[in-house]
């Protein structure tokens, strides 16, 4: 179905979004002479590092250098998506392999195998911790159905991580191009990653946490790192209570650095977007019911982990988590900080059963709104989604740590020097964006205890790991910026119900 005509808000609401997601033009003009922000002292040192390092090495490969043309890094993180659920068909992708078949512990002796899906609504299943270690099978990747079958039903709030969230198990259901065929024009025009595996075999909250930390723990003590124990199920509260609380002086102490205490020490401004709305799950993966909780960029919550770190509320950076409008805003501006997080809402999640379609307007406004602004040319977008949702994946993930990785989810970048068409087969997760962010803003220092001065337990420096590959061979600094390359948010599709 084609938008009406007018602004993007207007066509997400029209389309059961229920939130304003900014005034949008879409003219195809190129915007060129963007505002050129000072370089943070840490930029500054490295380059002149380089330079004292002479032209050999590795330090002046040409990949290295042109990272530094990126002044505005964007993760923008949907939900509950596996990789060959949105991407398995897509040509020269490592997709879905020819004759599989997922074994129906229901119907001994018979299987499921994949199938084309258009529904705008799909079901999933449950995707907490056991039901990743389920669905892997010790690399088999042959659990989705049985796992899917053992979901609980009819509950209260069907987006809960125990849930199989349809009557019609669906897990083994894959979209096409035609259902999506935004994020296969990104995929096409830009990078495509198919080696893009959740941080950690688990739930949303964990992978929140490594997206702007790198680990995920539960501590006994507030500004203490030490006390800090690693934990990807829900945390406890100081005062023992089991449950992720709304009320800040109540919640889990996040007592470990983050990446943002890095950026503030060294001068790098960054921002924390969240749309108001409802949130995208429970906040407890064992839970089977829970009432639907609204959320603000004032609301602490699973998708909005920040104010909870310690670092954060001490170097008094609560303001930069802010609404989605300031987002726009900015980039309409030409005003976008050097790192932005942008989560959404229940409503334009993708976390089933939210509609996909609803899910891919959203991201494609957001995408827009970076395209007609002045920081479109030094600006790299990296779009994935925060967990498998319970849909198959016929990829065995990597194990580096007791943590992960995770199921494999899609992952994308778009970028003005991104290489065209580009398939990345490296082996990647959401670390790689703390590493790419530490090696363009903050001379390679890494969230790592023995040098952060924050000394914590955590199990693995992620960025370090030696699997883990370089998000710099997605870009090509030696070609000119390319111009934007605006999509209708509700483009015609096969999408269905």
């Amino acid at each position: 179905m084609a938008p009406p005509k007018g602004s993007v808000a207007d066509a997400v609401v029209r389309h059961r979004a229920r939130v304003s997601v900014g005034r949008l033009g879409l003219s195809r003009r190129r915007i060129v002479g963007p505002s050129r922000p000072a370089l943070p002292l840490a930029r500054v040192l490295s380059a002149v590092l380089l330079v004292a390092a002479g032209c050999s090495g590795s330090g002046s490969k040409p990949a290295a250098e042109g990272i530094h043309k990126i002044r505005h890094v964007i993760v923008i993180m949907q939900e509950n998506r596996s990789f060959d659920s949105y991407f398995g068909t897509f040509p020269g992708a490592d997709g879905l392999p020819k004759n599989v078949c997922i074994p129906d512990p229901q119907k001994p002796g018979t299987c499921v195998r994949p199938y084309v899906d258009h529904a705008d609504m799909n079901g999933g299943g449950p995707h907490a911790a056991p039901d990743s270690i389920a669905d892997i099978h010790g690399g088999k990747m042959d659990g989705f159905v049985g796992q899917a079958q053992r979901g609980r039903r009819e509950c209260a709030d069907d987006t809960d991580p125990a849930c199989t969230n349809s009557a019609a198990i669906d897990v083994t259901g894959y979209h096409t191009a035609s259902d999506i065929p935004n994020y296969w024009s990104y995929a096409k025009q830009f990078v495509l990653q198919d080696r893009m595996f959740e941080p950690v075999a688990s739930w949303s909250l964990p992978e929140h946490l490594f997206q702007v930390s790198g680990w995920s723990a539960t501590c006994t003590r507030h500004d203490d790192p030490s006390s800090c124990r690693n934990n990807v199920m829900p945390p406890r509260t100081p005062n023992g209570k089991p449950l992720f609380l709304a009320d800040q002086k109540d919640g889990p102490a996040f007592a470990w650095t983050d990446l943002t205490d890095l950026l503030h020490r060294n001068h790098v401004s960054w921002r924390y977007y969240v749309v108001t709305g409802t949130e995208p799950d429970c906040r407890n993966p064992a839970h089977v019911t829970c009432a639907e909780v609204r959320q603000n960029a004032r609301t602490p919550s699973i998708w909005n982990p920040l104010p909870f770190f310690d670092t954060v509320k001490a170097n008094h950076q609560t303001g930069n988590i802010q609404s989605l409008d300031r987002f726009y805003a900015a980039a309409k501006k030409g005003d976008l900080p050097a790192v932005s997080w942008v989560v959404p809402s229940g409503y334009l999640s993708e976390h089933p059963p939210r509609r996909v379609s609803d899910g891919m307007a959203y991201v494609t406004s957001l995408v827009n709104a970076v395209m007609q602004s002045p920081d479109w040319d030094s600006t790299a977008i990296f779009l994935t989604w925060d967990d498998w949702g319970g849909f198959y994946d016929h990829v065995k993930p990597p194990v580096v740590d007791e943590n992960g990785y995770g199921l494999r989810v899609p992952g994308l970048v778009i970028s003005p020097y991104a290489k065209r068409g580009f398939i990345d087969h490296q082996t990647l997760s959401f670390d790689a964006y703390l590493k790419f962010i530490e090696d363009d803003f903050l001379g390679g220092q890494r969230l790592d205890p023995r040098t952060d001065g924050r000394p914590d337990p955590r199990p693995t420096v992620r960025e370090n790991v030696a699997i883990l590959g370089d998000l710099t061979h997605d870009f090509d600094f030696t070609q000119p910026p390319r111009p934007p390359v605006l999509l209708q948010p509700y483009p015609r599709t096969t999408l269905t119900g």
